[in-house]
């Protein structure tokens, strides 16, 4: 099988994105294979297109917003789009979802806002070593937000346990530091065999500012993550953004055997 695929940057969060259809069930297949051939990526998406526009269905079947805005990049860069708002289905998620894109030609990059789901629920859960912590869950992930007493030994030795303990496709942990500013996130998707820091999590991200803003409300929030900068907004109508920038790192084609 001959699959084009295309390797982008969200802040850090390497993504590939496969452009050759593959059926459903070969994807998590063909995605390790493409993450074989890119070490550096972290995730890998596949797309494809039909008369309701643009569709992604990441190799988990989780949500990944930084995956969208790329998505939403590279269509708009092939029909010489620099700037404008563009709808795109992502597995994990009910509704398309909105990218509003704007060329950052300084950065050779383009810098996309995505209006992103709602949770379907925001509150806190015990877990068995004795921590009350809040877990936001949208449909497709759900994130752990742990502020402290989680070392990254800690949580990559419970994150298995605790995807099964919230039933959940796919589980983020985020290890927050307000103090600071910073997040680091780590993601696990058992259906893709992948357990990974990553470089930026956008549904990570959205999460801290889902948290904060049912305890605080309207929130604005910068947060410093290994690759970069993102920033989340919850307003009053409970609506979430998520801001970062997505650079296309190259095109190629692979020869992958199933």
């Amino acid at each position: 099988m001959n699959i084009r695929y295309a390797l982008l940057d969200p802040t850090g969060n390497m993504t590939i994105l496969a452009e050759t259809s593959v059926p459903a069930a070969d994807q998590p297949a063909v995605a390790a294979r493409l993450m074989e051939l890119e070490p550096a990526a972290e995730q890998v998406g596949f797309l494809s297109a039909d008369e309701k526009g643009l569709r992604l269905r990441m190799a988990g079947g989780e949500f990944c917003g930084n995956a969208a805005m790329s998505a939403a990049a590279l269509w708009a860069a092939d029909r010489g789009i620099s700037a404008g708002t563009l709808r795109v289905s992502v597995s994990g998620a009910a509704d398309p979802v909105e990218v509003k894109l704007s060329a950052c030609p300084e950065e050779n990059a383009v810098r996309g806002t995505v209006r992103m789901p709602k949770p379907v629920s925001v509150g806190e859960v015990a877990f068995p070593d004795g921590s009350l912590r809040p877990v936001v869950r949208f449909d497709g992930i759900c994130h752990v937000i742990a502020e402290s007493g989680l070392s990254r030994e800690d949580a990559e030795a419970v994150i298995s346990d605790w995807c099964l303990l919230l039933h959940t496709d796919a589980l983020g942990i985020m290890l927050l530091d307000r103090d600071r500013g910073t997040l680091d996130p780590l993601v696990y998707v058992p259906a893709a065999g992948t357990l990974c820091w990553e470089r930026s999590c956008a549904s990570g991200t959205t999460a801290v500012g889902a948290y904060l803003a049912a305890k605080e409300g309207p929130v604005t929030l910068s947060l410093k993550e290994p690759g970069g900068f993102l920033t989340v907004e919850a307003d009053r109508m409970g609506d979430l953004y998520l801001t970062g920038r997505v650079r296309l790192v190259h095109r190629r084609d692979a020869e992958i055997s199933l």
